[in-house]
């Protein structure tokens, strides 16, 4: 393992985090976080608490508390601008515990979401066509779903915005075994399609199945870059940077 997260080989990043330390009240959450990542899967792996939320926010720029520092996308500073505008930037966010609607369909909240004019890869027809189940279940409210589908809809939502970069937060939280194989799958799909994804996970098999590049965030900090293969090989780092072995 290194000790630093490693930059990417001269051209423009797609997106750069920069000596980004974030403050709740006199809670220093983040400390000196610098990580780089182009068009690839990347996860972001660590322990509950470790300030792995406190990131998506920070680049997402919603409810900032006090930043400073700089993030990037696609060389543009986003750190005060509204998070719409991120948005609108090119990176979907998938949020832990999914944030749906329960006074909305599947099909309201992919609709209120799709894009309204232009030829565009994701349009609600697609997200139907990689998640039949929201198909079958698009006159249900947000909150009848299953778990699973719930995640189907937060990422088809995502989605929707045709992005660049997708930024998953604990997308495996309160999954079955077999709908985490069947989202490993459709990541490792989109993926191939040339979507950037920036996984966060405390989920060990699922973090190393998405991506080959691993970020281990300890305390507020990168502690420590791997790759799959390492951090599946070696039970020791496994329990001294998570305190768990993979399952």
């Amino acid at each position: 393992m290194t000790e630093q997260p490693a930059a990417t080989n001269g051209a423009t990043p797609l997106l750069a985090v920069s000596n980004l330390d974030v403050y709740y009240g006199p809670a220093h959450v983040l400390q000196g976080v610098s990580f780089e990542m182009g068009n690839e899967p990347v996860s972001l792996i660590g322990r509950n608490g470790m300030g792995k939320t406190t990131l998506c926010n920070a680049i997402m720029q919603i409810r900032p508390a006090r930043v400073t520092g700089s993030i990037t996308f696609e060389g543009r500073e986003l750190v005060g601008r509204a998070s719409y505008k991120v948005a609108g930037a090119g990176i979907g966010y998938v949020p832990q515990g999914r944030r749906l609607f329960a006074s909305l369909t599947v099909d309201e909240h992919l609709r209120m979401a799709a894009p309204r004019r232009g030829n565009h890869r994701w349009t609600v027809d697609a997200v139907y066509e990689l998640f039949p189940r929201l198909g079958q279940r698009r006159k249900h409210g947000g909150m009848q779903l299953s778990g699973g589908e719930q995640q189907m809809l937060a990422i088809g939502r995502a989605l929707l915005s045709n992005p660049k970069l997708l930024i998953m937060d604990e997308p495996s939280e309160g999954l079955a075994p077999t709908i985490i194989e069947m989202l490993i799958e459709t990541f490792r799909g989109l993926a191939k399609e040339g979507l950037a994804i920036l996984v966060v996970e405390q989920n060990l098999a699922m973090a190393t199945a998405m991506a080959e590049r691993q970020l281990v965030m300890v305390a507020g900090r990168i502690s420590a870059e791997t790759t799959a293969a390492e951090l599946a090989n070696d039970p020791e780092a496994q329990r001294r940077w998570l305190g768990v072995e993979r399952g």
